[in-house]
């Protein structure tokens, strides 16, 4: 143990954290620094998505039956592996059970070569699913069919794939090109290779995608199917593909519409559950909450204000265990509270290692840009490569002192967390007032019913600013109002708000959902929706307008609702949501309340939060989402 370590073992608790008074010492000791250098390390190798490294990739290449005889419907493993590659994060793609598309899918030829990767892309509203409820005929046609067949469907969705077709290698330019310039071609490699370690520093930050050297596929509009995994082979779904081809061509379409079936997936996890730094940890949207006796991870969602009290929305089953049984829940005076915190023990834990592993990456960094000042000082103070040499000096050094600074910063948010934060009683922000018992296919909508109502403690939420939506700092104001809107000349709604608040107003209506606002990169109408969540932070997807029929399994029966559908982002790797996010609010361009995130993986389902409103508004009458002066609001609120 170094003598550092020695100096404050005295310090620690059970949490290996150094006791309070010691904390502003610590945090500037070459022992924190090496801890959180430790963790960036950690990190980084535990949310690397490079290459597919899952076992069940490297089981296909060393299986003996790649090659065995099987049905001449069953997809190869090969093909039922990789066919949706690139759906989910780390070999969390769907695995492909049949399909009667005519695209040739180029099976690769080990573990370690390129694999295409697939996207999602929403289907355009011309098409003739999208006219006179055509596309609600069918899926609940599909619906009746499957579940009448016994098959255990999982989502009937309605949706386009993309992919990049590599072009043919080009031919290698000659390599007689003579000597004439090397001295130069040399300086400028050099010059090169500074510029390239410069680069690195902020490879994380998302910037415009890069030119595409191939040409992109889009896939017919395509009825996707899930199944529970291990539940339908191929050559079954080849049979029920059969009947509904017959079904369609029964209805005289005149475009082609693919069929295909897919092992449902559960929602996807996240190796770093924070991975950016709650501006506000109290007065945020989006918070990430637990039951205090609980150990799921939701999202709240957002604030509403009833008879002098502040209240807030999430999902029920974010907060209830299973053994709470479904009973409609009333908070009684006379019965223990069920208190709900900011972040579970586990989730507060991978936060405040994650901000040690952000500042130990900030290290890094600030020792790269040192070295980089260095070397540039050096070339500047030979006359090499003037003046650009002294232009890169002086912007490494202006960066420098920018990452030096945020190290303080971030030490600083360390203190806070660890004293005013870590103790879980201190975490405890309101508690459950009201709580309808899940339900799938309510009413004539039928939607989900999965809501949750918190009433919360004014102590914790004396900065509040009403229905906020932090937009985060991972993605600039230029590249988020690109996600926004992909084509040039769409006439923009979205305006990147100041210090990144959107302000939400409005409600969108199931009218609204066909009626999209804006194009994409193929001119065709889209409407974009902004999320927040626990898991992923900020996300932008697209809002289908075809709404999902799902079906969700558990140990008595099954739940079955009609849901809005959310797809990730053509140009964008991952996924919308993951496990973590339920409960958080997708908005609109302009702020809008759009839907509630309840699961899904590769594709996002929600429920039209219009429906959760009218329940709201059955429990508490005169409920409003707004306030005309929040100071007076809380300067008469109860503690």
């Amino acid at each position: 143990m170094s003598n550092s370590a020695d100096k404050f073992a005295g310090y620690t608790q059970e949490n290996s954290h150094p006791a309070r008074q010691g904390l502003e010492f610590w945090v500037n000791t070459p022992d924190f620094d090496d801890t959180c250098d430790r963790k960036a390390k950690e990190h980084a190798l535990a949310s690397s998505d490079e290459g597919d490294s899952s076992d069940d990739a490297y089981t296909l290449w060393s299986s003996s039956d790649i090659t065995a005889d099987m049905d001449p419907h069953e997809v190869s493993k090969l093909e039922a592996y990789y066919y949706y590659y690139g759906l989910g994060p780390k070999g969390c793609h769907p695995r492909l059970i049949y399909r009667d598309s005519a695209d040739k899918f180029e099976e690769p030829t080990g573990p370690e070569t390129y694999v295409r990767q697939m996207r999602l892309f929403d289907v355009p509203g011309h098409h003739e699913f999208a006219k006179n409820g055509l596309w609600n005929e069918v899926r609940n046609w599909i619906e009746t069919f499957l579940i009448g067949q016994d098959i255990q469907v999982s989502s009937i969705d309605f949706v386009m794939f993309t992919w990049l077709e590599k072009l043919a290698d080009r031919e290698l330019e000659s390599e007689d090109e003579g000597e004439d310039g090397e001295d130069t071609r040399a300086d400028e490699e050099q010059q090169e290779d500074i510029d390239a370690v410069f680069a690195a520093l902020t490879v994380g930050k998302p910037g415009k995608p890069p030119a595409e050297d191939a040409k992109r596929v889009y896939s017919n509009a395509t009825i996707w199917i899930g199944a529970l995994p291990e539940t339908l082979n191929g050559a079954r779904a080849f049979e029920l593909t059969a009947h509904i081809r017959a079904h369609l061509d029964s209805l005289n379409l005149t475009e082609r519409v693919d069929i295909a079936f897919r092992d449902s997936l559960p929602p996807a996890e996240t190796n770093d559950p924070l991975q950016a730094f709650i501006d506000n940890i109290s007065v945020v949207h989006s918070l990430p909450i637990s039951g205090r006796k609980t150990r799921m991870q939701g999202t709240l969602g957002p604030f509403l204000q009833h008879n002098g009290g502040l209240y807030a929305l999430t999902c029920r089953h974010n907060l209830f265990m299973s053994d709470d049984g479904n009973a409609e829940y009333r908070y009684n005076t006379s019965a223990p509270k069920r208190d709900i915190v900011v972040m579970g023990k586990s989730a507060f834990g991978s936060y405040v290692d994650s901000v040690q592993a952000h500042i130990g990456t900030l290290n890094e960094t600030a020792r790269t840009l040192k070295a980089l000042v260095e070397t540039l000082t050096e070339r500047v103070a030979g006359g090499i490569n003037l003046p650009t040499s002294q232009h890169r000096l002086d912007e490494n050094e202006a960066e420098l002192v920018k990452i030096n600074r945020r190290i303080v910063d971030f030490k600083q948010f360390y203190i806070t967390l660890s004293r005013k934060w870590r103790k879980l009683s201190d975490r405890v922000i309101g508690h459950i007032v009201w709580a309808p018992p899940i339900a799938a296919g309510v009413g004539p909508n039928r939607f989900t019913q999965d809501l949750c109502v918190i009433q919360l403690y004014k102590p914790k939420f004396l900065a509040f600013m009403g229905n906020v939506l932090s937009l985060g700092p991972e993605i600039s104001p230029e590249d988020f109002k690109r996600l926004m809107y992909e084509h040039i000349n769409v006439p923009s709604e979205f305006k990147y708000p100041p210090h990144g608040l959107l302000h939400m107003r409005g409600m969108l209506t199931a009218n609204d959902v066909n009626n999209s606002n804006g194009l994409d990169s193929q001119s065709d109408r889209i409407r974009r929706v902004i999320k927040r969540g626990f898991a992923t932070n900020t996300t932008v997807g697209t809002l289908s307008r075809f709404i999902s029929f799902v079906r969700k399994y558990n140990i008595t029966d099954t739940l079955d609702s009609l849901e809005l559908a959310i797809l990730p982002l053509e140009n964008v790797s991952g996924t919308y949501s993951k496990g973590g996010d339920s409960g958080a609010m997708g908005v609109s361009a302009t702020g809008e309340y759009v839907g509630k995130v309840s699961g899904g993986s590769n594709i996002t389902y929600a429920t039209l939060f219009e429906y959760d409103w009218e329940l709201i508004l059955g429990e508490f009458p005169g409920a409003s989402f707004y306030w005309d002066n929040i100071p007076a609001f809380l300067a008469a609120m109860a503690d």
